[in-house]
């Protein structure tokens, strides 16, 4: 199985990453990391946007300006760790996922105007910590859920979360433990 972790956590002591990391110690098979904060991918800006167009109308999907979306295409298992931010995710994960949305690659819509999902995924897993309490999973794992299932056509969308981390009298370590003990009852 070929597993692609997008790994958008930028501190060396990232509780998020320890999460994710006990996640894919269980992953069979090879486990591609993206990470966009070192590849350096920002947003969209008005000259890549003109090239991806281009690409996509001429139908040249082996254009660089989509490998990230062949990429996400092709994987059979996704992991996205996405530290929970000011109500959200780091920026440097919208920027992927602009990346990633690409129409004939990722998903297409039908002739009625609906879309479908061209994914090879069979599973999504969000994981996200943070400090306080998380507020809403709509700007979240709720954004990427959303996709998964009206875009992407990936089935199955697993989410998990550390929450109140910072708050004082916290276990962060047994909270922690709790979240991966979810991950290995789930199988």
């Amino acid at each position: 199985m070929k597993t692609l972790f997008v790994n958008t956590c930028v501190r060396e002591e990232s509780r998020t990453r320890i999460l994710a990391d006990h996640y894919l110690a269980h992953a069979e098979g090879e486990i591609v990391e993206i990470h966009p904060v070192k590849e350096g991918l920002y947003g969209l800006d008005r000259e890549m946007l003109k090239e991806r167009d281009r690409a996509l109308a001429g139908r040249n999907h082996e254009h660089p300006v989509l490998a990230y979306a062949r990429q996400f295409a092709e994987a059979e298992e996704i992991v996205i760790a996405g530290p929970y931010w000011d109500l959200s995710f780091p920026a440097a994960l919208k920027n992927y996922i602009e990346r990633v949305n690409c129409v004939g690659i990722t998903f297409d819509y039908d002739a009625e105007g609906n879309p479908f999902g061209l994914c090879k995924a069979k599973k999504l897993v969000y994981i996200t910590t943070s400090g306080g309490f998380i507020v809403d999973d709509a700007y979240g794992f709720g954004y990427i859920r959303a996709l998964c299932e009206n875009f992407y056509g990936i089935p199955e969308v697993l989410y998990y979360k550390a929450e109140g981390l910072d708050l004082p009298d916290t276990d962060i370590e047994g909270t922690l433990q709790a979240v991966m003990q979810q991950m290995d009852a789930a199988g």
